[in-house]
């Protein structure tokens, strides 16, 4: 990359710093589990090492290694303030398995070593042509064998339409000084346009498509999303060759739902299987211009094991993940082990509906054990108590509820148990790196933003003023009561107030039952939010 660019870019971070948090798809976790649903064994979170490429503050790579201590994590970024801040977290919280690097990509070279996984999350589009191609030689030479890389970048012909939106941005608010200048002229030019354009034309359209999430997203998205220099998308097809030209074979997206063509209805489904000739990247081609994606989360691997993955998922192996969970039937009603139809909501609002006896039971059991993850073999036993029915009469119809669902994306999976409590303990606790991001003491900067943490399922969570006051005193030496006890000296200081029916709470003879009320529900909601460990 030209100095010139890379100074440009660099100044782009360090003025506005992308907000660093945790990314679920691209969690290490969740890549093992792909890479072994489609017939490859991955190495093993646990000790494993990981290079992500541009980590910003390393929102997304500090959670994994507070994980997985036994892990190695390396990040690099161009930001020397991104990096910085970051430094100054792992500094505090005392991480010793972790490095963060003001680096840039196209000098990293075999000294670095070899990684299990490389994440490389809203960097690839976003840098040159060059840098593009420094980014998939690293996924090659610096991938161990059975490594698994993901890369996300925007992809046409999604960003067909957006790319009018980010040129009328850039004429009126690129050449300004100050990001928040180039900010507030942009945004000026997108309120005039959509104020002047013809009802019937295309640039109508595509404003009503965007305008959204302009108006939604955080002013770094919008600076590095729409004003940066650089935002090269292109189409998934070009991706994937380019990555074939490095050694690299598609394996599968972070969202394997996406690649389902059966989720698209018939009228899409018998067309394309004739079409396509059993070329999954042709088939997600196709899929993309039918739904105008306009961003991709891709994981590859090294050409050697392509002859090996599957997409016809394999039952032993869906045997042996590890399956989590939420449904809540529509109406509110309970779950009946019964055979009447019950419509649900399950994770990402998808629309459910229950029909079996033994399907219930399934639902019912996910729902009770999440955040827990549960094994096929105690999701079995489980359905025969609930059913009353025979293993050998539940399995068949257990094991293809779970691969429709998986199709679907209402299930999340793992290759081993997630360490969550699956009730609140009597000395309830939380890991120590996430007390310290909201204690005050070393360690207070670990994560990102004091009212968000990272849990378990690698998900950046919002706590209540009452989670947020109990947390930092999780760490398992601390009873009920303790904790009922130092929320009544918080009242009592003034540092935290009681409502009820939205009153302040005074009356003394009440303040005692009322805390340990709350005590209660914050740790149950501390628990079905991940956050209490096994």
């Amino acid at each position: 990359m030209p100095d010139s660019l890379t100074s440009t870019l660099t100044s782009y971070y360090d003025a506005v710093p992308y907000d660093s948090h945790p990314f679920p798809q691209s969690a290490v976790e969740h890549l093992e589990a792909l890479a072994f649903l489609f017939g490859l064994d991955a190495p093993s979170p646990r000790k494993a090492r990981v290079l992500e490429l541009g980590c910003a503050a390393g929102g997304n790579l500090i959670p994994f290694a507070v994980r997985h201590p036994e892990a190695q994590a390396v990040g690099v970024d161009l930001s020397r303030v991104q990096v910085a801040q970051g430094a100054s977290a792992l500094d505090q919280a005392g991480l010793s398995n972790i490095e963060l690097k003001a680096f840039n990509i196209a000098d990293i070279d075999a000294s670095f070593g070899l990684f299990d996984y490389i994440v490389c999350h809203g960097v690839y589009s976003w840098v040159p042509g060059p840098v593009q191609d420094a980014i998939l030689r690293v996924c090659d030479e610096n991938l161990a064998p059975n490594g698994v890389v993901y890369v996300s970048y925007n992809v046409y012909p999604g960003w067909k339409a957006r790319e009018i939106v980010r040129d009328a941005m850039i004429l009126r608010g690129g050449p300004r000084d100050t990001p928040e200048e180039k900010l507030s002229y942009a945004r000026g030019m997108l309120e005039f346009l959509e104020q002047s354009a013809r009802p019937d034309s295309v640039l109508r359209k595509t404003l009503e498509e965007t305008m959204p999430i302009v108006r939604n997203s955080g002013n770094y998205y919008l600076l590095h999303e729409f004003l940066e220099p650089c935002n090269e998308p292109c189409y998934f097809k070009e991706f994937v060759a380019r990555a074939e030209a490095r050694g690299l074979a598609y394996l599968c997206d972070a969202e394997p739902s996406t690649m389902f063509v059966q989720n698209y209805g018939e009228k899409v489904r018998d067309p394309l299987l004739r079409e396509c000739g059993g070329s999954q990247v042709m088939m997600e081609q196709y899929l993309d211009f039918l739904v105008n994606r306009t961003f991709r989360q891709t994981l590859l691997v090294k050409q050697g094991n392509a002859a090996n993955i599957r997409y016809r998922l394999e039952v032993p192996r869906l045997r042996a993940l590890e399956f989590a969970g939420t449904f809540r039937v529509d109406g509110g009603d309970a779950l009946a082990i019964d055979t009447r139809e019950q419509p649900c909501t399950a994770l990402r609002d998808l629309k459910v509906t229950l029909r079996l006896p033994a399907h219930k039971a399934v639902a019912q059991a996910l729902d009770a054990s999440y955040p827990c993850s549960m094994s096929t073999e105690a999701l079995l036993a489980a359905v025969v108590t609930l059913t009353g029915e025979a293993h050998a009469a539940v399995e068949p119809i257990v094991l293809a509820m779970l691969e429709e669902l998986l199709i679907l994306g209402a299930l999340r999976i793992r290759r081993t148990p997630v360490p969550a409590a699956s009730a609140v303990s009597a000395l309830p606790q939380v890991l120590a790196p996430v007390r310290r991001a909201l204690a005050g003491v070393p360690g207070s900067h670990a994560l990102p933003t004091p009212a968000v943490v990272c849990n378990q399922w690698h998900e950046p969570v919002s706590l209540s003023v009452l989670e947020r006051s109990l947390l930092p005193l999780l760490d398992g030496a601390h009873t009920h009561e303790a904790l009922a006890a130092f929320l009544l000296g918080e009242v009592r200081a003034e540092r935290l107030r009681f409502l009820k029916d939205d009153q302040p709470l005074t009356d003394p003879s009440a303040l005692g039952a009322f805390a340990q009320e709350q005590v209660a529900q914050a740790l149950q909601g501390l628990r079905r939010k991940a956050l209490l460990t096994a």
